[in-house]
């Protein structure tokens, strides 16, 4: 299997980052080619300055990370929730490289579009400062519906699973190890 892990969150030293070393080193054991793309380690401008009236140029390291979404047939994703939604470096990062043409196609005179980045699974992985059934049935789940319904299954991928592991904050060092061994045994599975 060919697996792009993408990392949203911005801090080198984060558990987010302990979460993705933990799925590649499960990934990596079954044998799956891998890919790993942490995004605030790329140079690009986040802002989709005229939205989609004028193109923008997309730098070199988004140009690969476009590459590296077609190649994949598994596309995990990494972030911490904040504020009921993604980091902003990711929400950038979705803006400029999910473009019209790449992602997806909307139909002249029509409310619909074509959808280009199919045949793919998904996986996100995220951490919240709350209990998942509060974000769940409290809250609404916000960021999951943007990342599923309105991003993923939107550009094509129908088989988004979603894992999100909270109240991180105030967790015990046992809490955030046992988290880490089951995100190690979702890379050794590929899910």
């Amino acid at each position: 299997m060919k697996i792009l892990l993408i990392n949203g969150h911005p801090d080198k030293e984060s558990y987010n980052y302990a979460l993705a070393s933990s799925y590649k080193k499960g990934a990596l054991a079954s044998g799956a080619e891998f890919r790993e793309i942490n995004i605030g380690e790329l140079t690009f401008n986040p802002n989709l300055e005229f939205g989609y009236r004028k193109r923008t140029e997309l730098e070199p390291d988004l140009l690969n990370a476009q590459e590296s979404i077609q190649w994949a047939e598994h596309i995990v994703w990494v972030y911490p929730v904040w504020w009921g939604s993604v980091p902003a470096i990711m929400k950038g990062f979705l803006d400029r490289v999910l473009l019209p043409g790449f992602a997806f196609k909307k139909r002249e005179g029509s409310v619909w579009w074509d959808k280009f980045i199919t045949g793919k699974t998904s996986r996100i992985i995220c951490t919240m400062d709350q209990p998942s059934w509060y974000y769940r049935w409290i809250n609404g789940r916000p960021s999951h519906i943007a990342m599923k319904k309105l991003t993923m299954n939107f550009i094509g991928i129908k088989k988004v699973r979603i894992t999100a592991i909270g109240p991180l904050r105030l967790s015990k060092n046992g809490f955030r190890l046992k988290w880490l061994k089951k995100v190690e045994k979702l890379g050794l599975l590929n899910t």
